[in-house]
């Protein structure tokens, strides 16, 4: 299934950066102010996959009337507003207060308004592109945010409510941190080759200097207590005895996939409460401190995050290309509807909807609707990808695949190549062959080059576009 595989990470989630202000990764606003750079992960866009704790959204409170409507900037005729600006910056300060306070406001100013610029000359090529996102895909981003801050949608669009932001204005963040992930998929994979020359020095550097690699990938598990919105003092303090409770049981020995099952209030209980191998950077960045000198099946927490008390372990730690290297591998076969011009995404939804409920139902089986449906190579194996590991998958179909328990089918997932049902098979420990760990090391590799081209190509649109500067933006 090669259409499926890539290592390209710039997931649907990158709507975290818009809507809550994660960490992220991509362009660096070009400052030489050390306390400027301090700050630039939050600024950066999109982020990798990876559950984060929610943080507020603090909008702006423009001083004046004038300050909230005047025209700061016009790109490409199509003007940036002050109130734009500032809503940004509420954003930065809430998230980093310590950082951006050693930022003069109106280099801060400055800085996010650049950002701005290039956010918007993105989305206008994306336009020029014809690069469209269906209202299906959007609901779906919706739904990673929610599941990724440990919330219903529900719960999640009372959230965005009380933060400032209208479900039409949230709505629309998804939508255009969509189509710029999907404009920098278009764009920038395609420039970053490496060679088998690269793939030898990279494993030749791993084994004399092991330090000198790339940071190892990680798999963690968690058993989240959830803290209700609101809860008294009291209520957080009986909560988090249970995670205390929790966490001590689990350092006795009891088995944590079983305690995530019986005991998690995260949706990823299903599978143990594993979240799957990735780089550390597609965690987020609670969950990789608390473990960082944790060793394998070891036990960290419980730590507190916006969503609740998160009790963690430690599953694996693999060096890419590493001789020694366990990985965790999983079986999964897919049914795969390409959308078009005869078929939308909402089309494709129901009908891979009525097929699981014709495979739960026990009307059809699951091999024998990928033969007849299934638009990719895999249909004439039942729909069978074979034993995979983490990176080998686009991440909307490897979320979906990993949030799976042996058996399971999922909901319709859409992804860039159209919408899947997924189901798992089995997963398995298996060391990597010769050939799995120069593909490993090749994905590290690739994974780190595609910053690189991704800062490029950013510079590149800014650079073609045409921006006229109006009054500065002020506070």
């Amino acid at each position: 299934m090669k259409h499926l595989r890539s290592t390209l990470t710039l997931a649907v989630v990158a709507a975290l950066a818009a809507a809550f202000g994660a960490q992220a990764q991509g362009s660096r606003p070009n400052t030489a102010s050390t306390a400027s750079r301090g700050i630039t992960d939050i600024m950066r866009a999109p982020q990798r996959f990876g559950a984060v704790p929610p943080a507020p959204r603090a909008p702006a409170a423009p001083t004046t009337q004038r300050a909230a409507e005047y025209i700061v900037a016009l790109v490409n005729s199509e003007p940036i507003t002050n109130s734009d600006v500032q809503q940004r910056v509420a954003r930065i300060i809430e998230q980093n207060p310590a950082e951006a306070g050693k930022i003069p406001r109106p280099e801060l100013n400055s800085m996010v308004l650049e950002r701005l610029i290039g956010e918007r000359a993105q989305l206008q090529v994306a336009k020029e592109q014809n690069i469209k996102v269906d209202d299906v895909a959007v609901d779906q981003a919706e739904q990673t945010v929610a599941r990724q801050n440990q919330l219903t949608v529900e719960e999640l669009r009372k959230r965005v409510a009380a933060e400032g932001l209208t479900q039409v204005e949230f709505r629309r963040d998804l939508r255009n941190q969509l189509l710029l992930t999907r404009l920098r998929e278009r764009e920038v994979e395609p420039r970053v080759k490496i060679s088998d020359l690269e793939v030898e020095q990279f494993l030749r550097d791993q084994r004399t200097s092991p330090n000198a690699a790339l940071a190892p990938d990680i798999n963690i598990a968690q058993i989240m207590v959830a803290v209700p919105e609101g809860a008294s003092d009291a209520q957080v303090a009986t909560l988090q005895q249970k995670a205390q409770g929790i966490a001590q049981r689990a350092r006795s020995g009891e088995d944590f996939a079983k305690l995530a099952t019986e005991l998690s209030d995260s949706p990823d209980k299903a599978n143990g409460g594993a979240l799957g191998l990735r780089n550390a950077e597609r965690y987020p960045p609670l969950f990789v401190e608390a473990t960082a000198s944790t060793p394998v099946n070891g036990v960290a927490g419980p730590v507190r995050s916006g969503a609740g008390f998160h009790v963690l372990k430690v599953l694996a730690k693999v060096q890419a290309g590493a001789s020694d290297a366990t990985v965790t591998q999983t079986q999964v076969r897919h049914i795969l509807l390409r959308t078009d011009a005869r078929l939308s995404n909402e089309q494709a939804v129901a009908k891979l909807a009525e097929f699981k409920r014709r495979i739960q139902g026990g009307t059809a089986d699951f091999a024998g609707l990928a033969r007849d449906n299934s638009q990719d190579a895999s249909a004439k194996d039942g729909g069978e990808l074979g034993w995979s590991r983490s990176g080998q998958f686009v991440p909307e179909f490897e979320d979906a695949m990993n949030r799976l328990a042996p058996g399971q089918i999922s909901d319709p997932v859409v992804s860039r190549f159209g919408v899947h049902l997924i189901q798992v098979e089995g997963r398995r420990e298996s060391k990597l062959t010769p050939a799995e760990q120069r593909e490993a090391a090749r994905n590290a590799l690739r994974e780190k080059r595609l910053d690189e081209a991704f800062d490029t190509w950013s510079q590149e649109v800014r650079a073609r576009a045409f921006v006229e500067f109006r009054e500065p933006p002020q506070s």
